[in-house]
Order: C-alpha cells, then structure tokens, then sequence
C-alpha cells in the first residue's frame, strides 16, 4: 500500500546531507520510503495533508527515559539531602525489596514509552533507575516492555540493566560502592537470555542489546564477560561512564586504573560501545585528539557519545564541547536521559551550552545536533537506513506543526522548531510505515489513565525514599516544596 504525506516543509537527504524541500512530499510502500521531493506522480492509496508543518525523520533516543521520573526530584537538590536519594548502608545490609510489582512496572514503562512516542522519538534504547528495585532490571521485566514497545510501535533496542554493586550512602557521610558480585553474574544471564528472546520474536522493531548500569557498578569480571558476549553475539553495549569526578574515584580505588584504561583492559573498548555522558573530557585541552588521549582512543574505537544536554545542564555540567568531539571524529548521539524526553529542547539547550564553552556564537551548529539526533543515532545502531527520509530507508517519520499562533512567525522551518517550541508539537509519527501517533494522540492509549496511574505511583515511589534514606527522614524534609505549603 502507497502512503503519502505531504506538507509545506520536508527534510529530505540527499548528497549525504539532510535538505530541506518546501512543498514537498514523502511517499512510502510498507515499511520502505519509494520517494522524498515533488511531483510524485505514482499510485497513492492513502495520503494526509500536513499542512503548515515540518516533516522530519524520526528521532533516535539512545539513553531513552524509561521511568516515570528523573531529575524532578534530585537534579535541584544540596548535597547533605542528595545523600538521601541513594541507598544506605544499613538499607543495603538489611534486605531490600522492590517498591513496584511486576504489573505496576509495566505500567511505568508505558507511560514513559507513550512519552516517547508523543515527544517525536521512533528509535530509543531505555535508560530507568534502579533505585527502586530490590537490585536491578530482570528480564521479566524487559519481557514486558517489549510487548508494551511492540503493541505502542515504537522500534527499541532493548535489554535488562544489570550491575554487581550499588551506591550506597556511608555512615561517615560519604559515598561508596557495595557489592554481591553473583548478583551481576544472574544480571547477565538475564541479559543473554534476553537477546535470544528478542531473537526468538522475529520483530524488526525489537533488537537485543547489552545495558549494563554505571561502570563503576561493575566488577572488572562482569566488564569482561560482558565484552566477550558482545563480541560473540555480535551485539551492541551501552555503558555510563565518563560522568563524574565521583565515578574516576571509585574506580581508581577499586581497581587502579581510570576509565577508559578499564575500557580497554577488560575488551569492552574493541565492542560496539556507546557511552552516555562524555562530560568528565575536556576536549579543549589539545592532547585529548592527539595519539593515545581521549578523544583519539574513543574515535579509533568507534566508540559514540551519547550526549544527554538536557541532562547535563540541569546538573550543572556540559559536554565540552560538542564540536571538538565531532572535530576528533567521534560519533555523536543524543539522548533524553530524563523528564522531559523532549529532543528538540535537548538540542535548544545543547547549542547553546556548545556556544557557552567554546565562547563563540557559532559554535554548537543546528545541523550538526539535529544530525545526532537522526544520522548520528543511526550511525551508533549501524542502521544507515535510519534517521532520513530517502528512498530504501525506512518510513520512520515524524510530522512537527507549525500552526499555532504561539510558534510565531517561521524563518527556518527547523531553528523555528528548536528556538520557539518543543517536541510536544509532535502530531504525528510513523514507524516502519505504521502510524503510532495520530492526531498528538495514541491510538488504542488511554492516555488520561494512564496519567492518573502514573501519578499514583509516582507518589509511592516518593514514599519509598525513605525506608532508604540514611536518616530515615520523611519525604517532605527530602523533597521540599519550592514554597512552604500554606
């Protein structure tokens, strides 16, 4: 079946670049795009007339929000009530337990899969917090969200988030890292089995992928085991590092070595690796590009950053900075990491921390974030036939509107987008040539509901800090109000 859409803004590709193309249109027979430009004059079974819109590809999440909430309630916070966000030694040493059910979970994951969706994004790989878990991710659950993923139409490289220690907050007022090193060997054989699972579907829009949590939650042995799985199902790695002061501390005492010395010893390095947030590099500093730094190691490995700005910027960090990477030849991505999963204000607020740390106004470029968001996603995935809309790829579309009074005059379609709106102007979407958001609404969602539901256990999960928190302190004293209450 020919499906068309047509608008007054489409970005095609064309000459290895995105182009825009006023009064243009897309065409696409199942899951495959057969035409980007104008004049089509082939058969058309069904077409829908945008309007005053942009058509883009879809966008590509790699460290996806997949909770009901990241950063509302800990990005603001003094560091004498951060230490009460993590788990307490005695906490840890007294049994834990899982604050969520199974099917409450996977309620979770909907409500943050139908966000996704509304916010313009096709491709995602999730990123959750574990901190609510008796451990960590299992693959029940991961089983569960493939089905909600599947059922919504979003296409996801899925896998349980496994770890063998945690962070715990000390008696002494510290941080540090306990660990039960069985508990990462189960994780990754949930992992595994996961993969054969996602295998066993026989779904293009569900692929296996390996999501180990922070590195320094990882024994040196699980860092190992996980590259040689990788290497041998020949499947993708995410894995957080490069983020912190914190993080460089924890491993240089655990283990003596920094980072990206870890990355290469254990052969994680020589996997197809992405790291989420790149920040701890100073790429201003010229020997991070010369042979042996940073930038040089991570370029020669193929190694992509995942560049969460929103993210970094609410914890007071940023990448520095997004040219030099790209300059260094590192494949850059982008990710939401938190609430909102909104790309487009991610790319906002990413160009501007680029202009801030490299002190010029044309640092951090339009182009070459909306480029990670699409080509450097799907560059990242091996996908090259992602993120653009050329004939052979496929039809994962999004459809931004332009018409309301509240975006203002358009200059450039795209920097209007980025400069004046959000990812909420997401009208429609397509992945694989199905329609998975239609009208800004989810067919089939019940999205007030869903909303409800999640607030109620968003509610729990606020609760549940303070069986975890060192001293045992009521959630109001954990999470104050901007205002007193009257």
């Amino acid at each position: 079946m020919f499906r068309k859409i047509t608008a007054q803004y489409v970005l095609g590709f064309a000459e290895g670049r995105h182009t825009l193309i006023e009064g243009g249109e897309v065409v696409w027979d199942g899951d495959s795009i057969v035409f980007v430009g104008r004049g089509y004059d082939g058969p058309v079974h069904e077409e829908l007339d945008c309007g005053q819109s942009l058509v883009t590809p879809g966008l590509v999440d790699l460290d996806a929000l997949a909770d009901i909430d990241h950063l509302i309630l800990d990005s603001w916070a003094a560091p004498e009530v951060a230490l009460g966000h993590v788990w307490s030694e005695d906490y840890f040493a007294r049994g834990r337990r899982d604050v969520f059910t199974r099917q409450e979970r996977a309620v979770v994951r909907e409500f943050a899969l139908a966000q996704l969706a509304l916010h313009g994004i096709t491709t995602y790989m999730p990123i959750a917090s574990e901190v609510h878990s008796a451990w960590a991710e299992g693959f029940d659950e991961l089983v569960d969200m493939a089905e909600t993923s599947r059922r919504i139409g979003l296409r996801g490289y899925l896998g349980p988030a496994y770890r063998s220690g945690v962070h715990v907050a000390t008696a002494s007022g510290g941080r540090d890292v306990h660990f039960e090193p069985a508990l990462g060997e189960e994780g990754l054989r949930d992992a595994e089995r996961f993969l054969d699972f996602a295998a066993g579907l026989g779904d293009p829009l569900v692929t296996g992928v390996l999501l180990p949590c922070r590195i320094e939650t990882l024994s040196e042995d699980l860092m190992r085991q996980t590259a040689k799985t990788a290497r041998e199902r020949g499947v993708l790695v995410r894995l957080h590092c490069l983020q912190s002061p914190l993080e460089e501390g924890l491993l240089q005492r655990a283990a003596g070595q920094g980072v990206l010395g870890l990355l290469e010893s254990t052969g994680l390095l020589g996997a197809r690796l992405l790291i989420p947030h790149g920040v701890e590099i100073d790429a201003r500093d010229p020997a991070a590009a010369a042979p042996g730094g940073p930038l040089e190691t991570l370029a020669r490995h193929g190694v992509s950053i995942v560049h969460c700005p929103l993210t970094s910027f609410r914890y007071g960090k940023q990448l520095v900075s997004f040219d030099r990477f790209r300059e260094a030849g590192v494949n850059l991505c982008l990710g939401t990491d938190s609430f909102p999963p909104d790309l487009v204000r991610g790319i906002d607020v990413g160009s501007h921390l680029a202009r801030m740390a490299e002190g010029r106004p044309d640092a951090g470029r339009l182009a070459d974030y909306f480029d990670a968001a699409t080509l450097g996603g799907a560059a990242a995935l091996g996908r090259p036939d992602l993120g653009r809309l050329a004939p052979g790829a496929q039809a994962d579309i999004a459809v931004w509107s332009l018409a309301s009074f509240g975006d203002g005059v358009v200059e450039d379609p795209l920097r209007t987008l980025v400069l004046n709106g959000t990812a909420r102007q997401a009208t429609h979407t397509f992945v694989a040539g199905r329609p998975v958001v239609v009208d800004s609404g989810l067919p089939g969602v019940d999205l007030a509901a869903l909303r409800a539901e999640g607030q109620r256990l968003f509610g729990r999960m606020r609760e549940a800090y303070s069986e975890r928190d060192i001293l045992l302190r009521d959630p109001d004293e954990l999470f104050p109000p901007v205002y007193p209450r009257a």
